[in-house]
């Protein structure tokens, strides 16, 4: 039914909504089944943490805590949920780091995927590559860059993820703020749920 005065929506007196009512799992055991198109990528969907090395030219070399949350709702993609904090080289958090969060989605043949990640830096990234079954691995390159007015100058980046004596190992490379492509990130996950 079409609302006669156009200020008033024929939604501004409805009933209040429920708490969103679909499962979100990283746990293969409970929520939702895995959607069949995903069974190549069925390894990585888990709650990982670990530490890793960052450095680029033009920043000074760290060390870095980060947990990687991977999950799916029964669709055909995972949703990616990464955190990261400094900490001293005894573990120590100094304080919060890096976020992003995005989706990796399994492309038409099965064996290509496609990354859409994007953190609060301004910094929208589209990832394309293989995913391999044996051992599994990730390897992709952006296809496309995109960042706001303010966001650090970021023109490519090359990610790897592959798990590892069941430990989800990754390596991020970057060419950013006038440096070619190069070692940025790596780190050793452990499974910590899932």
């Amino acid at each position: 039914m079409v609302s006669e005065n156009p200020m008033q929506p024929p939604w501004l007196n409805a009933p209040p909504v429920e708490p969103y009512p679909y499962a979100d799992t990283h746990d293969l055991r409970e929520g939702p089944d895995l959607h069949h198109d995903l069974l190549g990528l069925l390894p990585f969907v888990g709650v990982w943490r670990g530490r890793g090395k960052g450095g680029y030219p033009t920043i000074e070399d760290f060390d870095y805590a980060q947990e990687i949350r991977i999950s799916h709702d029964g669709r055909p993609f995972l949703n990616y949920d990464s955190r990261a904090w400094l900490i001293e080289e005894d573990g120590t958090p100094i304080r919060p780091a890096f976020r992003e969060v995005g989706w990796w989605r399994p492309a038409t043949n099965g064996d290509e995927v496609e990354m859409l990640l994007t953190n609060p830096t301004g910094i929208m990234e589209l990832y394309f590559g293989k995913a391999e079954a044996n051992p599994p691995r990730l390897d992709v390159q952006t296809d496309a860059v995109v960042r706001t007015p303010t966001a650090k100058e970021v023109r490519a980046g090359h990610r790897l993820f592959g798990i590892v004596n069941g430990e989800l190992l990754y390596a991020y490379e970057m060419a950013a703020v006038g440096q070619p492509m190069q070692d940025h990130l790596s780190a050793r996950l452990v499974r910590v749920g899932g």
